[in-house]
C-alpha cells in the first residue's frame, strides 16, 4: 500500500486518509474519491490530499475484516458487516463468552495491520452485546498476512457463546445449633436470584445437619430426583479434604475433584462429582450477590463448559476480586455494556399505486406477492423487527405478510407519505435507529442493509446511513434515534429529504455493488424490469429513476455526488404514489 501526500491530479481512486472540506460539505475519511471529488476538492482551493492507494497484494480492510470475523465466529455468536475496517461480533444467546487464547495471541502477534479484540474469557454475557471486534489499522491487509491468519484460525472458530441451558438445581442447607433461620433464608434467597438471572431454576432447598451421614443422603436424594447441579452450603466453611462437606460427597459415592481456588472472595470452594451430577461446596461468600469464585464455576457448569480442576487454578490469573483501600470495587464505574444497536426496518406499503393501476405490492414477484418478498430480504439483514405501515387494501397485504411482522394502519395515508413515516417512526420510537424501507424494492440486498447498521455511530457522527450506487443514491436509508423529533414533523407529501439539508455532518453514504437500491417498481414496465433484475439505466439517461422515487432528470454532471446538494437524491422516503 502505497500512502502520503497525493496530488489531485493523481487522485482519483485514492482513499482519502482524513475528512477533507469542500465546498459543500466534507468528504470523510475512507472515502473512494471520484473524478467529481477530485473537482470538488480542486475548486474549494486544495492542491493534494493525504490519501492511500492499495497494490497487487493488499486486501481492502472491508475484505479482510469480513473474511476474519466470519471464520472466527463461532456457536452463540453473530458477526456485524464490516465498515471502515471493522466489524464486530455480538452475543446471539445469553451465555458465557469462550474463546481460544493462544490462537487469539498468534493472529495479534502476526502484523500490526489486524487486530482482534475480546471481552475477557468466561465472561456471562447477554444477547445483543459485543462480545469482540476484529479491525484492520489502515486501509488493507498485505495477503499474505490474511492468509496466515486464516490458516491459523483453520476450520474450527476461534470464539463462541456457550448458552446457559435451563438447569432444576438443588440446595443443601446444613445448621448448627447457633445457625439463624434468616441466615439461611438469605442463602436461598441469594442463590435463587443466581441461578434465575442464567435461566435456570432453584427446584429444591433442603436443611439439615451440619452431619456427614445427612449431607451425604441429602445429596444422593437429589441426584435420585435428577436435580442437577446439587449446590452444598454449610454452616461452617469448608478447611479440609476431611471436612464434614467433602466426606459426605465420598460417602454418598462420588469424588471430590478440588478443595479450594486461587479467587478471593471464593478461596474454599469444593468441587466434586457423583455419577453425572456436579456436586459443589459453596464458600459462605456466596451468601451475597457479589461476584465471587463460586459464581465463575457455576456459570460454566450451567452452560455446559467444562471446569476441571486446571481451570479452577488457572482462575488466579485475574482473580483478585475482593475490594481493598487501593482499589475500589471492579462493580463500580462499569459504565454501559456495549451493544448491537436495536434497529427496526419500517416498510412504507400504505401508497395509492395510482401509475401501476392496481396494487403493485399485492403484484406476482416470483411466486410471491412483491410486498412479501421486500419484507423477507429484511428480515433476513439483521434488523431486529420488520413493521410495516398499511394503507391502500391494509386487510389484502396484511394477509399476505410473512409471521412475525407488525403492521400498523395509516389511516391518513392519501394526504402524503409522511404520514406513512410519522406512524412507523411512532410505533418504533423505542429503537435505536429505524431503517425507512420502500415496500416496491425486493431486490436490496440483506449485506447492504447489514453494512448501514454496521455503519450506523451516533458517538462519530454516523446516524444516517444511506447506500450508494454508481454514484447514485438510493434505498433504504437508516435514521438514529436523534433524527426521530425532526421525522415526526415532517407534513404533507413530503418525504425525509428535505431534512439532509441542516444534517450534513450526520451523514454517512456508503458505495454499495447493489443496483437494488435504486430499482423499484412504480409502473408496469418498471415492475417487469424489477423481475428481470435488470439495472437502472446509467447516468446520463433522460428522464432516469432515482432511489426508489419518481422519475427526475438527471445530467451526467449533476449526479448528487454528496449529502445534502443533490435535487436527485430521494432520501429513504421520496414522496411516492
Amino acid at each position: 500500500m502505497k500512502f502520503g501526500a497525493t496530488p489531485l491530479t493523481e487522485a482519483v481512486g485514492a482513499i482519502l486518509a482524513h475528512g477533507t472540506k469542500h465546498a459543500d460539505g466534507m468528504f470523510k475519511k475512507g472515502r473512494v474519491l471520484s473524478a467529481d471529488d477530485v473537482q470538488a476538492l480542486m475548486q474549494a482551493g486544495h492542491a493534494h490530499v493525504i490519501a492511500a492507494r492499495l497494490e497487487a497484494d493488499d486486501v481492502p480492510e472491508d475484505e479482510a475484516a469480513r473474511r476474519i470475523a466470519s471464520a472466527i465466529c463461532g456457536g452463540g455468536v453473530r458477526a456485524q458487516e464490516p465498515f471502515t475496517g471493522r466489524a464486530n461480533l455480538h452475543a446471539a444467546v445469553h451465555g458465557l463468552y469462550v474463546f481460544d487464547d493462544a490462537r487469539l495471541r498468534a493472529i495479534n502477534h502476526l502484523h500490526e495491520s489486524l487486530t482482534i479484540a475480546t471481552l475477557p474469557n468466561f465472561a456471562g454475557v447477554a444477547p445483543k452485546q459485543m462480545v469482540a471486534t476484529v479491525k484492520v489499522i489502515p486501509f488493507a491487509v498485505p495477503r499474505p498476512v490474511l492468509e496466515r491468519a486464516l490458516a491459523i484460525i483453520g476450520e474450527e472458530p476461534l470464539l463462541r457463546v456457550a448458552a446457559f441451558r435451563p438447569r432444576r438445581a438443588a440446595l443443601i442447607l446444613t445448621r448448627l445449633p447457633q445457625t439463624k433461620d434468616s441466615i439461611l433464608a438469605k442463602s436461598e434467597g441469594v442463590m435463587r436470584e443466581r441461578l434465575e438471572a442464567m435461566g435456570s431454576a432453584l427446584a429444591e432447598t433442603v436443611t439439615c445437619a451440619h452431619d456427614e451421614v445427612a449431607v451425604a443422603a441429602a445429596i444422593n436424594a437429589a441426584r435420585t430426583k435428577g436435580l442437577s447441579p446439587v449446590l452444598v452450603m454449610g454452616a461452617s466453611a469448608v478447611v479440609d479434604r476431611g471436612d464434614i462437606i467433602p466426606a459426605a460427597v465420598v460417602r454418598a459415592g462420588g469424588d471430590v475433584l478440588h478443595l479450594g481456588m486461587p479467587v478471593d472472595p471464593g478461596n474454599l470452594l469444593m468441587l466434586g462429582q457423583l455419577g453425572e451430577t456436579p456436586v459443589v461446596g459453596v464458600p459462605s461468600c456466596a451468601r451475597s450477590p457479589k461476584v465471587n469464585g463460586f459464581d465463575w464455576v457455576l456459570e460454566r457448569l450451567i452452560a455446559d463448559v467444562a471446569v476441571t480442576p486446571a481451570d479452577i487454578m488457572d482462575m488466579g490469573a485475574g482473580g483478585l476480586l475482593a475490594e481493598i483501600p487501593s482499589r475500589p470495587s471492579p462493580r463500580e464505574g462499569k459504565g454501559v455494556v456495549p451493544t448491537a444497536p436495536r434497529v427496526i426496518a419500517v416498510v412504507l406499503a400504505a401508497g395509492q399505486s395510482s401509475r401501476m393501476g392496481t396494487n403493485k405490492l399485492l403484484a406476482d414477484f416470483h411466486g410471491e406477492p412483491l410486498i412479501v418478498a421486500t419484507v423477507k430480504r429484511l428480515q433476513s439483514s439483521g434488523v431486529d423487527e420488520v413493521m410495516v405501515v398499511l394503507g391502500r387494501d391494509a386487510d389484502a397485504v396484511a394477509a399476505a405478510l410473512p409471521a412475525g411482522v407488525r403492521t400498523m394502519v395509516n389511516a391518513d395515508f392519501a394526504q402524503g407519505i409522511s404520514t406513512s413515516i410519522r406512524c412507523g417512526v411512532e410505533a418504533a420510537a423505542a429503537s435505536d435507529a429505524v431503517i425507512i424501507a420502500l415496500g416496491d424494492m425486493p431486490l436490496v440486498s440483506a449485506q447492504t442493509v447489514g453494512r448501514m447498521i454496521a455503519a450506523f455511530n451516533p458517538t462519530e457522527h454516523r446516524s444516517i446511513i444511506a447506500p450508494t450506487f454508481n454514484g447514485q443514491f438510493g434505498n433504504p436509508v437508516l435514521w438514529g434515534r436523534e433524527h426521530f423529533a425532526r421525522l415526526l414533523a415532517l407534513r404533507g407529501d413530503k418525504g425525509a429529504r428535505s431534512l439532509i439539508g441542516d444534517l450534513k455532518s450526520e451523514a454517512v453514504e456508503i458505495a454499495v455493488d447493489d443496483p437494488g437500491v435504486l430499482m423499484d417498481a412504480d409502473t408496469p414496465d418498471a415492475l417487469e424490469a424489477l423481475r428481470r433484475g435488470r439495472p437502472p439505466p446509467p447516468v446520463g439517461h433522460l428522464p432516469q429513476q432515482v432511489g426508489g422515487g419518481h422519475l427526475i432528470e438527471t445530467t451526467p454532471d449533476h449526479q448528487g455526488k454528496a449529502f445534502g446538494h443533490a435535487p436527485t437524491t430521494c432520501w429513504g422516503s421520496c414522496p411516492k404514489d
